[in-house]
């Protein structure tokens, strides 16, 4: 790797931990050339301004934040669908990884900045958009399968999202809930459906 690669993704590692530690506003530029070990009239070699530091960090960060990673949708069962629902969703909360915190506390700074910078808003949005059709799509191959029903599948969906970011939320918060069983419930209640339809 060239010194010039290595030097753009150490700021942009070291912007994704000030990032997590400060929030966006209250991050420098001479604070991330500080922790990398640079002058901040060095960071504009690598990142003309701030904002595009900012948004290839967001870009880093959420490279491999996709559906896929959590749900492998092409091996589901009738046998193994309803855990592989729930082993899915509890490997998208934080699991008191440090690293999974950060990430998570980023994500409610870069949410922030969606309600003001319409750019950001759209990235938001997209990524939020592909988990809700991920969802459908799981929910989908569950209607095949004649174990999920199919009414208001594009609801089920949405509830399994809203749940499972507000339980990522307030596990961030430290509210203590026992946050498996809400899951739990959350993908039992969608499975509920297709039983009382038979």
């Amino acid at each position: 790797m060239k010194k010039k690669e290595l030097t753009t993704n150490q700021l942009i590692e070291a912007a994704f931990e000030l990032f997590a530690e400060h929030g966006l506003e209250k991050t420098s530029l001479g604070m991330i050339a500080s922790k990398v070990g640079i002058t901040k009239p060095s960071i504009y070699y690598h990142f003309a301004t701030k904002e595009e530091l900012v948004g290839r960090t967001f870009d880093h960060i959420f490279k491999d934040h996709h559906f896929e990673k959590y749900f492998q949708t092409h091996s589901l069962t009738k046998e193994n669908y309803r855990d592989t629902l729930y082993q899915g969703g509890l490997q998208m909360l934080p699991d008191g990884d440090k690293e999974h915190y950060a990430l998570m506390r980023v994500l409610n700074e870069f949410m922030m900045l969606a309600e003001r910078d319409e750019l950001y808003r759209a990235r938001i949005t997209d990524m939020q958009q592909e988990f809700l059709n991920g969802f459908r799509a799981l929910l989908i191959k569950g209607v095949e399968l004649g174990i999920v029903s199919s009414q208001n599948v594009d609801y089920k969906a949405q509830i399994l999202a809203l749940v499972i970011d507000n339980i990522s939320r307030c596990m961030m918060m430290k509210f203590a809930l026992d946050y498996q069983e809400v899951w739990k419930e959350t993908i039992d209640s969608v499975l509920r459906g297709a039983a009382q339809a038979k």
